[in-house]
């Protein structure tokens, strides 16, 4: 995967895991080694979690672009951030060359990846490399499995309102509830109510170095930082 200005470059969306660098996958370690180009998303100011991630398998000579992304919730600027980064990115794959972007955990899993793919696919050759979800990580690290026989399993961004998120987890069999951060005395106090208290499980920023595990009542309100997850089995264990 060199540059060869003969044709068109190739867009590779990696899945790297959720945090751990033993956590990402050959083929897309093949990939990162290979391309010339790497990209990854980063905050305003500051280190891109997802560089530091793949940090001890990079090899120094590749070309690296970050993409700025505002940490706001708002459509834009966010939205316009992607428009220049598939500019970018896409004078890069006009020249030849390869670009491996990065994606913490799964690239179509909640991965920023997707608004790259939306907007380059019909232009170049995409290949999307899957990766160890936040979620498969969060059950294995909290030693609790997700789901089982006919479960459903119910994935809730916490940023819902309190009515909807109660709605969705009334009478759930299995849930759970991913981007925690700030909303987490919202849940807390919806849990509470529907006496799911007792049946979920929370972790922080799981398999990276500053992981916790903790129990709800342990939690400041204002604590939980935005890599954090409720899993929620209504038996309990799913195997029960």
């Amino acid at each position: 995967m060199t540059t060869n200005n003969s044709r068109t470059g190739r867009l590779y969306g990696l899945g790297i895991g959720p945090g751990d660098p033993e956590l990402i996958t050959l083929k897309a370690l093949r990939l990162l080694q290979a391309a010339p180009v790497v990209a990854y998303p980063a905050p305003d100011t500051g280190e891109s979690l997802a560089r530091a991630i793949v940090a001890p398998h990079l090899k120094g000579w590749q070309t690296e672009i970050a993409i700025r992304v505002p940490m706001v919730t708002a459509r834009f600027p966010a939205q316009e951030v992607y428009d220049r980064a598939a500019e970018e990115l896409g004078e890069q794959l006009e020249a030849g060359r390869d670009v491996a972007v990065l994606c913490e955990g799964d690239p179509f899993f909640y991965g920023s990846f997707m608004y790259l793919f939306g907007r380059m696919a019909e232009r170049f050759p995409v290949e999307v490399v899957p990766g160890v979800s936040s979620l498969t990580a969060c059950a294995a690290t909290l030693g609790t499995a997700l789901a089982a026989r006919n479960d459903i399993l119910t994935v809730l961004p916490a940023p819902l309102e309190a009515e909807t998120l109660k709605a969705r987890l009334q009478g759930v069999e299995a849930a759970a509830i991913i981007k925690v951060g700030r909303h987490f005395a919202k849940v807390k106090q919806v849990l509470d109510e529907l006496d799911l208290t007792g049946r979920a499980h929370y972790i922080e920023r799981a398999t990276m170095e500053n992981q916790r595990i903790l129990a709800l009542d342990d939690v400041a309100e204002e604590g939980a930082p935005y890599f954090s997850m409720i899993l929620i089995h209504r038996r309990g264990e799913a195997w029960t």
